[in-house]
């Protein structure tokens, strides 16, 4: 494994900082003080605070739509192709929950063009979701729930995960894995 270059060290501590205190209370004066540099310094790697929330932002929605993509265009029916998003979700969480915080809650910070790239991967990747479910119901591999109410429980959970799980001491990724499925697609009863 490769050493992280200067600029993933600064974009993994911004990541840090964003989840604790929100993208608009940071300072690269309090991102320079958290990694003990000089602020100054920090611009030899990047160029404003907007280029770390433009990289978090886009390099998870990116690989949330490559993985997405790659689900739905798979030969598995509607529940496997459910189970691997649900897998994408733990495995992205898993890897970058303090990136995920701020894909949740800052993305609104995102300049124009980014913004409205941002906005167009959400939108195409619930889109994909809901057809997923939206197939799955009228192959009758689903039970026939309203879509949207299972678009929007499912993904709200999935979305929110980095809140919960680094929380939990107890739980491996096997088991999350194993139980979210469970939970989420077959249900408690």
């Amino acid at each position: 494994m490769k050493p992280e270059s200067r600029k993933q060290e600064i974009i993994n501590a911004a990541s840090i900082l964003f989840k604790e205190k929100g993208y608009s209370a940071v300072t690269m004066r309090d991102l320079a003080k958290a990694m003990g540099i000089k602020a100054a310094s920090l611009y030899n790697h990047i160029q404003s605070k907007q280029e770390i929330l433009s990289t978090i932002i886009i390099e998870l929605a990116e690989e949330f739509t490559t993985g997405m993509n790659r689900i739905v265009n798979s030969n598995e029916n509607s529940i496997q192709k459910l189970e691997k998003i649900i897998d994408l979700h733990i495995d992205v969480t898993l890897r970058n929950a303090d990136g995920l915080a701020s894909l949740n809650s800052d993305w609104m910070h995102l300049e124009e063009e980014n913004l409205q790239h941002f906005e167009k991967m959400r939108h195409d990747y619930e889109e994909n979701f809901r057809n997923i479910v939206r197939n799955g119901v009228d192959k009758e591999e689903i039970k026939p729930c309203n879509i949207e109410i299972i678009v929007f429980s499912t993904l709200s959970t999935l979305r929110t995960l980095y809140l919960w799980y680094p929380k939990q001491k107890d739980i491996d990724a096997a088991i999350l894995k194993h139980d979210m499925v469970s939970v989420l697609l077959k249900g408690v009863v």
